[in-house]
């Protein structure tokens, strides 16, 4: 099978097994995710969600964060970790939007990364669920599970993300890496694969050097 082959039959398999592939951070409005992609950084989907909920009743605009206080945002998102830096991340990057993009968040993975506390993984998250424009997301679970069954070779995210632009078909990329995340958590853990639940053995190196 060659890789494009591979995967194409591994975004198959993955949409069988998780037909709504949605983002598991909670937001209503763009910024929101993008906010909350930063306060995703070492810490659970679950509790940015938890962290969240109380600070976007608080601040409902781009404007409305530029303009707050950064010792306010702090203690809204203290659970988070890191929280002197991720406050000083949203506040900034929310500044820079109206600065610079007139309060409209860009485009672009080069001008997303120039906001304070984005980086590709965030950026990339934001062009495929608010832009709806090819994304690879590599976090964690995308990194092992791509490696494991060999669409891709490196460890570094931006050679991962890519390699996987190359032969994911791009309508299908954005959706692909939310569905890594759940088999991440569901299936292909990184303590053990559960290797008897999972659809895609037939193109797993890994599977098939441990049987």
């Amino acid at each position: 099978m060659k890789l494009k082959e591979k995967a194409i039959f591994a975004c198959d398999r993955l949409e069988e097994l998780y037909p709504d592939a949605i983002c598991s951070l909670v937001y209503s409005k763009p910024h929101e995710l993008m906010i909350a992609g930063r306060l995703s950084a070492q810490c659970t989907d679950a509790r940015v969600n938890i962290v969240t909920k109380e600070l976007f009743e608080k601040y409902k605009t781009i404007e409305d964060f530029a303009n707050a206080d950064v010792s306010d945002v702090e203690e809204i998102v203290k659970p988070c970790g890191l929280y002197k830096t991720k406050a000083q991340s949203i506040v900034g990057m929310c500044s820079r939007i109206m600065e610079c993009y007139g309060g409209e968040i860009p485009q672009t993975i080069d001008e997303l990364t120039t906001l304070p506390g984005i980086g590709r993984k965030t950026a990339n998250l934001i062009m495929g669920d608010v832009f709806h424009k090819p994304a690879i997301v590599t976090d964690t679970h995308c990194i092992r599970i791509c490696g494991r069954i060999g669409l891709s070779k490196s460890t570094q995210p931006q050679k991962v993300e890519q390699e996987l632009l190359r032969i994911i078909p791009p309508e299908r990329s954005s959706d692909f890496c939310h569905r890594l995340v759940l088999f991440g958590r569901d299936v292909c853990t990184a303590r053990k694969a559960h290797c008897e639940k999972c659809p895609i053995t037939e193109v797993c190196k890994y599977f098939k050097s441990n049987i």
